[in-house]
């Protein structure tokens, strides 16, 4: 007797999953058959995730250990294994640097690269008692190139970019794979619901640039690319089985890296001046 060829079901974690690119990401590798684990803060705004086939929505917060931990240890006991983890969660903090509040900038890096770098860490021991695993972080162009008022938004994501390019060496050994997404502009909530805007009660002295400079950086996200793009890149990194570490995904992204590779540093910031600060 032959016996039936059993197909072993891949599955994926994925954080942020509740809108932008990390809900596109869940539709995605559920299309393709995988089983996913949408994370999100707040499961109420799951929405019609949850009544997918094959997908799993858990409460996870990256900036609360002990929620990793939990959603981790849930996301194992329901699927025994995970074969990739999505490190999507994060937001915007824009605006001037001066009017930052200092919980404003704990909460950025809390949540862009100290979450990034606690939900990793609570997987590598799973990936390493496999030898396998792939994790793919999220990054943005933001992170090899600067624009105004994003100071801080960029400060992390050009953590991500360190972190990750490091990271891929010493766990090459257990074949467990780093991957870097760098989205351009795209058209999600980033500009909008996601963001944070800095604001100091009687500092003004600001307020004509900010006011010059936002709308041409919101324009650029009404004019991007779609999250569904940067799924499918998402997922192409997560399957490619490649050793490549970076992927430029929508929003003109590859177009603005290889600029600002050829630029110099005084000729990139005179095309920024020029777009963004007119």
């Amino acid at each position: 007797m032959i016996e039936p060829v059993r197909t072993v079901t891949k599955t994926v974690l994925i954080t942020g999953a509740s809108s932008g690119i990390g809900r596109a990401a869940v539709l995605k590798f559920q299309q393709q058959g995988w089983t996913t684990i949408a994370t999100m803060r707040s499961l109420e705004k799951a929405g019609e995730l949850a009544a997918l086939a094959k997908v799993h929505c858990l409460a996870l917060d990256v900036t609360n250990q002990a929620s990793i931990q939990t959603a981790v240890s849930q996301a194992l006991d329901s699927v025994g294994q995970i074969d990739v983890l999505v490190n999507n969660a994060g937001y915007g903090l824009m605006g001037a640097f001066e009017a930052c509040t200092p919980e404003q900038i704990q909460r950025q890096f809390d949540t862009n690269v100290f979450g990034l770098m606690n939900v990793t860490r609570s997987l590598l021991p799973h990936f390493r008692d496999r030898r396998s695993g792939t994790i793919v972080n999220v990054s943005s162009i933001a992170g090899k190139l600067a624009f105004p008022l994003y100071s801080l938004y960029h400060s992390t994501k050009w953590a991500v970019e360190g972190f990750s390019e490091s990271l891929q060496y010493e766990l090459e050994p257990f074949n467990i794979r780093v991957k870097i997404i760098e989205p351009g502009p795209i058209k999600t909530d980033f500009y909008s619901r996601s963001a944070d805007l800095s604001h100091r009660p009687g500092l003004t002295a600001y307020d004509a640039f900010v006011a010059k400079v936002l709308p041409n950086m919101s324009r650029a996200g009404e004019t991007g690319g779609t999250p569904e793009t940067v799924a499918d890149i998402i997922y192409q990194a997560a399957t490619d089985q490649s050793s490549r570490l970076r992927y430029p995904a929508g929003g003109n992204a590859g177009t603005l890296l290889l600029l600002r590779k050829l630029l110099s540093d005084r000729a990139f910031s005179s095309l920024v001046r020029k777009i963004v600060v007119r």
